[in-house]
C-alpha cells in the first residue's frame, strides 16, 4: 500500500492509497466511499483486489478522514467539491495506468457522485454497492421513521451549533463539513434526489454518462430499499444499467446489510463475484452519445 496526497485545486488536496498488483495490472479500480466512511474501511478489500491483478485506489474526500486539514468547522466544501475530488483521483489513476480499463466501485455515495463527473469518458464502468437515491421516502422502513427528526431537527441544529455535523459524537453517519451535510439534506428531501435539488444542469450531467452501471442491492440493507436503488440507477438515463439483488442466504450468511460487502467474511463469496462483475462491465456495449440506452 502506497499513501499519497493529491492536489485537487488551489487550497484543496485529498489523501489516497494505492494498492499495486504483483504483475501487470489488468485494470484500474477506484473505490468511492460512502458518506462518512473513511478509506481505511475498504483497505482489506482493496488489498485482496490488488491480489487479483487490479491496481486499486482508495481516497478520502476533502475535509474528511485523512484528507482533513485543520478544524472541520473551517472546511469549505460541498458535494460538488467531493465530485471534483473523485474526478481528480480518477484522472490520476488513469494516468498511472494508461491504455487499461478504469472502473469505479462506488459504495453508497460513491455510486451517486459519478453522475456529477465533468468527464465521464474517463470511466469504463461503475459497480454500485448498496447505493440508491437518498430521498427519505426511499429509505428502509426503520430508517424512514427516524429521518424526519434527523433532517428537520438534528442536522440543522447540530450543524449550526458546532459549525459542522458532529456525527461521531452523535453516533450518526460521521463527522461531515457543514456544506456537505446541508447540501445532502436538500438532496434527501427531494423526490428526485440530487437532480431535483440541483436542477437541469445536474440532470444533464447524469444523462451524459454512457459507461455501464451495475448496481448490487442487498435484500437486508438497513438503509436502502430496492426502489431507492432503481431510482438512483434511473438517473443515469442514457447509460446501460442493471440492478442485481443479493440476499444473505445466497452467500450462506446471516447478514450483509449496507456495510457488510467489504468485510473479510465475504472474501470467498462476494469478493470473487465482484471481480467477475467488474470484468463483465467491459463486455457491455456502450451507447453512442446522442442516442438513448
Amino acid at each position: 500500500m502506497n499513501k499519497q496526497t493529491l492536489r485537487v485545486d488551489e487550497g484543496a488536496s485529498v489523501a489516497l492509497c494505492t494498492f499495486e498488483p504483483e504483475g501487470a495490472a489488468r485494470a484500474s479500480v477506484v473505490i468511492g466511499g460512502a458518506m462518512g466512511v473513511r478509506q481505511d474501511y475498504y483497505a482489506s478489500f482493496a488489498q485482496w483486489l490488488a491480489g487479483q491483478g487490479f491496481r486499486v485506489t482508495t481516497f478520502d474526500y476533502r475535509g474528511h478522514g485523512d484528507s482533513l486539514v485543520g478544524p472541520m468547522r473551517e472546511v469549505r466544501a460541498n458535494l460538488f467539491d467531493w465530485a471534483r475530488d473523485y474526478e481528480a483521483v480518477i484522472a490520476a489513476a488513469r494516468a498511472a495506468l494508461p491504455g487499461r480499463p478504469l472502473y469505479l466501485l462506488g459504495h453508497s455515495l460513491g455510486a451517486q457522485l459519478p453522475g456529477l463527473l465533468r468527464d465521464p469518458g474517463q470511466v469504463d464502468g461503475l459497480l454500485s454497492v448498496a447505493a440508491g437515491s437518498g430521498y427519505w421516502r426511499d429509505n428502509a422502513p426503520r430508517l424512514k421513521r427516524m429521518v424526519p427528526y434527523f433532517w428537520w431537527v438534528l442536522v440543522p441544529l447540530a450543524t449550526r451549533l458546532w459549525g459542522y455535523f458532529p456525527g461521531r459524537t452523535l453516533k450518526k453517519v460521521g463527522d461531515l463539513p457543514a456544506g456537505v451535510i446541508l447540501q445532502w439534506r436538500r438532496w434527501c428531501l427531494s423526490p428526485t434526489y440530487s437532480v431535483g435539488a440541483e436542477g437541469p444542469a445536474v440532470a444533464q450531467s447524469y444523462a451524459a454518462v454512457r459507461f455501464p452501471v451495475l448496481a448490487l442491492s442487498m435484500s437486508d440493507d438497513e438503509l436502502m430499499t430496492l426502489r431507492g436503488t432503481h431510482n438512483l440507477v434511473n438517473l443515469y438515463a442514457n447509460a446501460p444499467t442493471r440492478v442485481e439483488r443479493i440476499a444473505p442466504q445466497d452467500v450462506k450468511a446471516l447478514r450483509i446489510g449496507h456495510f457488510g460487502f467489504f468485510r473479510e467474511q465475504f472474501r470467498q463469496s462476494l469478493w470473487p463475484r465482484a471481480v467477475a462483475q467488474l470484468l463483465g462491465l467491459a463486455e457491455v456495449e456502450r451507447p453512442v452519445a446522442g442516442t438513448t440506452a
